[in-house]
């Protein structure tokens, strides 16, 4: 603050210094020309007087006609102080006398630069005498013409006006060299004054303005360290007092509004903290900013050890998923969803679904992500309940296909067991033998078909199949066409398997990825007219796809966007589950569903799965 204190007086000491400087050497110099001119004019009359007196005395010699008399009155009035030179010319310019005696070779022409100095200007703008700058030096030159009088006539032609030119030049340089020494003493004397100036405004701002503005400072520093009662003390009633009072009203104001900001914060730490779901702030470098305490809870931490930890470091145990949703939010700039599974310290299994949203700067750059943990341990136990409930309503729907299906073989066997028994009976050479033997060939073959067709419905029943099998889609999806096929012939509607190139494989629960295309086979039959028909296909690349396409009464829009809400159903009398569910399976894989239909013109439903051979994230899905 001393050092900023002193450069601010340093610098206003260094301004008022140059200000006063340039004030006294302006006033030095103005006054100095003035000096010179009030000296110069003096000298001009002064030397008019002595020239009138000389044309005078001159005058009275000639009108004597005592030339001798007159060369040594100008060599005497020449050899006066301050006086260079006497000339008397006559009335062609041609010098008759001069003191001292001029040089050979001197040009007293109109053309000359002395005679110049005046004679370039009009009539009316010349004066009886100028200053003129010789090689010699500085001299004030007056001009005196000797005008042709009524006495003058018995000599001199009456029609002339003058006769000659008494031209007087005195030593200007003694004006100059006068003028000089003042100014140098009025130099020094106005440094003096100025430097007394200086130091008497440098104490008066030090006391007045200097000392009250360390008064500022000093508050405004106790303010910013925490101080917030803090005030400027105010005395008098100038800028700075008003400044003070104005500083002061300021501080009032910000203290009420840091208030309200702790109010505030409090109110909505309370707010986060009361919150059951976990939330956490994560700036662009993934490093917590803000954790409430149900976060802390979870991952059984601190808050001093999770502010500023990052979740990209392992060893913190901040983050549960294997796909951080963050990281996702960060490179998308959108909304992410995850769920994950973790085990608690008890060993108990969580669910838990995240949700990253970015928080934008004002330029649309993300600078933060918020994200919400939220346990759905309960919810997934109940989607679990769910799916078991549609998976018996589904196996409602196959029953009665399923009776029809298995009763024509078993009433083939009947036939062919009580053939048997007949010609067992009345058997009397070998061709009745061997009609028996391919009657219980027949027999062998229906009860097989039989056995095939309970343990694809046994199978579907018990949900029988291990997490994250690696399951063949081609078989799969034939079996799917035999257990739907008896409910699509009682609809008259014909079902069609199209196996993609090769064989198609993906890490899926085997039973889950038979009841997805079972539930989009059974809404496509549902949704065909009499006639109508379901394809069933795979194809391959990445992702995998598995095709359910129909030629049904197809969907509208706002059909679409509510076909994989729990409970919704657009047929009357369905559960308004199996969709909802199958698309929860398949995210459960780390694929999706997609949908194309249009009114009238039948839909598609699209399942795609990552490859086997490109792997998944472990339990979780987006």
């Amino acid at each position: 603050m001393r050092f900023r204190l002193a450069s601010m007086t340093g610098g206003l000491a260094v301004g008022v210094t140059a200000a006063v400087g340039i004030a006294c050497a302006a006033g030095t110099y103005l006054y100095s020309i003035h000096h010179f001119n009030t000296l110069l004019a003096g000298a001009r009359a002064t030397a008019l007087t002595q020239g009138e007196l000389i044309r005078a005395g001159l005058e009275h010699q000639m009108l004597e006609n005592d030339r001798t008399l007159i060369g040594r009155m100008i060599e005497t009035f020449g050899k006066e102080p301050q006086v260079e030179r006497v000339m008397l010319l006559d009335r062609q310019g041609q010098p008759r006398y001069s003191s001292p005696p001029l040089e050979r070779g001197t040009d007293l022409t109109l053309r000359s630069p002395t005679c110049q100095a005046c004679h370039r200007y009009p009539p009316e703008q010349r004066t009886s005498s100028r200053v003129i700058e010789t090689p010699e030096g500085t001299l004030l030159r007056t001009v005196i013409p000797v005008r042709n009088r009524e006495a003058c006539f018995r000599c001199h032609d009456p029609n002339h006006r003058i006769n000659g030119i008494l031209i007087v030049d005195l030593d200007a340089g003694g004006i100059r060299t006068a003028v000089n020494q003042d100014l140098r003493w009025m130099v020094a004397g106005s440094a003096g004054l100025a430097l007394l100036l200086v130091v008497a405004i440098a104490g008066v701002v030090r006391v007045s303005v200097v000392r009250r503005l360390q008064s500022f400072e000093g508050a405004a520093r106790l303010i910013a360290a925490g101080d917030l009662e803090r005030r400027v003390p105010i005395t008098g009633t100038d800028t700075l007092a008003w400044l003070g009072r104005e500083f002061n009203d300021m501080a009032d104001t910000m203290t009420g509004l840091i208030s309200d900001v702790r109010d505030q914060r409090e109110q909505l730490e309370t707010v986060i903290n009361s919150i059951d779901d976990g939330i956490v702030v994560l700036d662009a470098e993934r490093r917590v900013v803000a954790a409430n305490d149900a976060f802390l809870r979870r991952r059984g931490r601190s808050r001093e050890e999770v502010l500023g930890a990052s979740c990209r470091d392992p060893a913190t145990g901040l983050c549960g998923a294997g796909f951080c949703p963050t990281q996702a939010c960060l490179q998308l700039g959108e909304r992410q969803v995850r769920i994950c599974e973790r085990t608690s310290g008890e060993g108990a299994t969580v669910w838990e679904e995240v949700h990253a949203s970015p928080i934008r700067r004002p330029t649309g750059a993300i600078d933060r992500v918020v994200e919400v943990w939220r346990d759905i341990s309960e919810r997934r136990a109940a989607e679990a309940r769910l799916a078991e409930s549609h998976r018996l309503a589904s196996l409602g729907m196959l029953a009665s296909g399923f009776s029809h299906e298995l009763n024509t073989p078993l009433a083939t066997v009947l036939a062919c067991v009580e053939g048997i028994q007949r010609t067992v009976v009345d058997a009397k050479g070998a061709e009745d033998w061997r009609r028996v033997g391919e009657s219980a060939k027949v027999a062998r073959e229906q009860l097989l078909r039989c056995r095939g067709i309970t343990q694809h419905f046994l199978r579907l029943s018990r949900g029988q199949g291990s997490p994250a099998d690696l399951v063949d889609l081609g078989p799969t999806l034939a079996a799917v066409a035999q257990l739907i096929e008896p409910t699509a012939r009682a609809h008259s509607v014909t079902v069609q398997v199209e196996p993609g190139e090769g064989q198609l494989r993906a890490r899926v629960n085997e039973a889950e990825l038979q009841q997805v295309p079972l539930n989009l086979s059974l809404n496509a039959v549902q949704a065909c007219a009499k006639g109508g028909r379901v394809v069933l296909g795979t194809a391959g690349g990445d992702p995998i796809r598995i095709r359910v396409a129909d030629d049904g009464c197809g969907m509208s829009p706002e059909v679409q966007k509510r076909i994989f809400e729990p409970f919704f159903s657009a047929r009357r009398g369905g559960t308004g589950l199996g969709l909802f569910l199958s698309l929860d399976f398949v995210r459960h894989w780390g694929g999706d569903i997609e949908c194309r239909s249009a009114p009238g013109s039948g839909s598609t439903f699209e399942v795609v799965l990552p490859p086997a051979g490109r792997g998944t994230p472990l339990r979780v899905v987006q």
